[in-house]
């Protein structure tokens, strides 16, 4: 199983950015998206604490900037770092508007494994060091946490993914793959507890990618659920023909996943 990962929570007008946090930075960090309204953020904020809040600009207003200080102060509050990503000119704009905001900014163009690398090592070197006799004695008197089961969710559509790992991720470790490959690239060094698998994906379709998982040595018994569009009568038969267990129609409808997720995993 994975190690626990750090909760991001992302905003800003840069759709590409956060596109990346969700695809290729999920090794690490638990990603989850707001929009830049400060009532969706303080719902967010409500519900869970993220390890870290990321502002990913692109092309923001001063006066979006000078709104965001109301948001500065919660976070502040609530202990949560900021980072905020853009170009120079975005950033120096951002320094001018908001000069009181203490944020780590990291300028564009970083490929994704460097900001993700980058973002881990300073939450590292932010936690609280114990002594060994301390965490010891902590770790002996602290009941172990039960294990939280591991979802891997495949589909060719960002949105899909986003939305899926936001409302997953306070029950389960998500990790998130954008085409078959991504998937079984994933399956080869590490594991998961059951595969959401969108059915109709270009170049390979969802049979082709069960075909390879059930052919893996270590996933052949792995649970899958299709996630389709389909609705005919005929093409859900040959669905359950592939022995999946279980099939979610789009749009998924979010208390039916749960619902299916917690028949397979218990």
């Amino acid at each position: 199983m994975d190690e626990m990962k750090y909760v991001v929570l992302l905003t800003g007008n840069n759709r590409m950015a956060i596109n990346e946090f969700f695809t290729y930075m999920d090794l690490n960090l638990e990603c989850i998206n707001t929009s830049c309204r400060y009532n969706d953020i303080m719902n967010h904020l409500k519900y869970i604490t993220p390890d870290v809040f990321v502002y990913c600009l692109y092309g923001e207003s001063p006066d979006d900037i000078k709104r965001f200080v109301n948001v500065e102060r919660k976070l502040t509050e609530m202990g949560i770092p900021i980072i905020v990503v853009g170009n120079r000119d975005e950033c120096e704009q951002f320094t001018k508007v908001a000069p009181l905001i203490e944020a780590t900014f990291f300028l564009r163009p970083i490929s994704a494994q460097k900001l993700e690398r980058s973002i881990v090592e300073m939450l590292e070197s932010q936690k609280p060091r114990e002594s060994g006799e301390t965490a010891e004695k902590s770790a002996a008197e602290s009941p172990a946490a039960p294990a939280r089961k591991h979802i891997l969710i495949v589909d060719d559509d960002s949105s899909v993914l986003k939305l899926l790992k936001g409302y997953l991720a306070e029950r389960y470790d998500v990790a998130t793959a954008i085409n078959g490959k991504v998937a079984m690239k994933f399956l080869e060094t590490k594991r998961t507890d059951m595969v959401l698998l969108d059915y109709e994906m270009p170049e390979e379709n969802g049979a082709a990618v069960l075909g390879k998982i059930r052919d893996g040595d270590r996933t052949k018994h792995l649970p899958v659920v299709f996630l389709t569009g389909l609705t005919e009568r005929g093409k859900i038969q040959e669905l359950l023909a592939l022995k999946i267990q279980g099939y979610l129609i789009k749009p998924i409808d979010m208390e039916k996943l749960s619902s299916t997720i917690k028949g397979v995993l218990g």
